[in-house]
């Protein structure tokens, strides 16, 4: 990837912040926001995968969205049973092979069943690898990775010298995906917010004011060369 300027980032995880403060500006409720934000999903996956991306991981609700008011959160689970829907047509029309990371038990049955749905019909698509984190928190994934792990030591299936990061790889929720080479964040917060803390280790970090539902192509272009620049300037991972 070093020597060349223009590498594209293979993977690409991005936080989608800002759909609250794009509907206050134009005085809208907050959940006009998050159904903008919604809107914009396909459109970034489709430019990330003209541009060469193989694999996008999105944001979409974290571990600590249920303290949000349940107002919000019931709109946003509503949201999220809508989108999941549609987008079982869109990983058709797209070729997108779609998965879901994150503890989704908490999730309602039908969601689960709906999340399972859409895994299973795009699971032989071989277009953009594209992952939704829901019910997702970076600390949550670890503690579950080592609690399945104790569980394996303890009945003799993992042993002490088999624990490589290899080995602990595989027991994350991103298990066979590779670790993102760039991360983006909208809305100009500059925090990972308990986001794929295990994957980031060496990714890029681009931090843009944009809000989300404004977030469009050009902007995932400015992104990708901010990537390239530094990958110039480092010789990259």
């Amino acid at each position: 990837m070093g020597e060349n300027n223009k590498a594209v980032p293979r993977h690409v995880a991005i936080i989608l912040d800002g759909n609250g403060r794009w509907a206050k500006k134009r005085m809208l409720p907050r959940n006009a926001g998050h159904a903008a934000g919604s809107k914009n999903v396909e459109k970034i996956c489709e430019a990330a995968w003209n541009m060469g991306i193989e694999y996008v991981t999105m944001y979409a609700f974290s571990t600590e969205n249920w303290s949000r008011p349940q107002e919000e959160v019931d709109a946003l689970m509503k949201l999220l049973h809508s989108y999941l829907k549609d987008c079982i047509k869109t990983s058709k029309k797209n070729n997108m092979q779609v998965r879901v990371i994150g503890d989704i038990s908490r999730l309602e049955p039908d969601l689960q069943a709906k999340i399972k749905e859409l895994e299973e019909v795009s699971a032989s698509n071989t277009g953009l690898h594209f992952q939704v984190a829901l019910n997702y928190g970076g600390r949550d994934e670890l503690r579950r990775a080592v609690h399945n792990m104790v569980q394996d030591a303890e009945n003799g299936s993992l042993h002490a010298e088999e624990v490589t990061e290899e080995k602990i790889a595989e027991y994350l929720d991103t298990k066979g995906i590779p670790d993102p080479d760039l991360m983006i964040r909208t809305s100009g917060e500059q925090r990972l917010s308990n986001y794929l803390l295990w994957q980031l280790a060496y990714a890029e970090f681009y931090f843009t004011d944009t809000l989300w539902p404004d977030f469009n192509k050009k902007e995932l272009e400015k992104a990708v060369e901010f990537f390239q620049s530094r990958d110039r300037r480092f010789g990259g991972i």
